[in-house]
């Protein structure tokens, strides 16, 4: 099994900062990319960036300058550091990873449970 626990989310006023954190654990050979997607009330699953393993990024345009994706391959982890937030952000956001549990498997997606994030205006 492979498990995705993300934390550091919480209520934010507007133009505040928060890290999200999300860990992968469990039986894992490899990990290809990780990122980050988001649920609003009432709205589809979107995405808001990945990173690979070699660590490119990639982010929705949007997001572009507010929002840093981070990865420590050490650790299994990644981040997302959060800046000028807006009441639009408000969110579930929902850890992602491609994971291979072996050599010869695969690589399978995996989605954390998600964290809420509440940006006050």
């Amino acid at each position: 099994q492979v498990q995705l626990v993300e934390s550091g989310g919480g209520l934010v006023q507007a133009g505040g900062s928060l890290r999200l954190s999300c860990t992968a654990s469990g039986t894992i050979f490899s990990i290809d990319v990780m990122g980050w997607f988001r649920q609003a009330p009432g709205k589809q699953r979107e995405l808001v960036a990945t990173i690979t393993s070699d660590l490119r990024t990639n982010y929705v345009d949007s997001m572009k300058g507010r929002f840093t994706i981070s990865r420590d391959n050490a650790k299994n982890t990644i981040y997302l550091q959060m800046s000028t937030l807006k009441p639009e952000d408000t969110a579930v956001y929902y850890c992602y990873s491609q994971v291979a549990r072996s050599s010869s498997s695969g690589y399978a997606s995996y989605w954390g449970q998600g964290t809420q994030v509440t940006v006050s205006s």
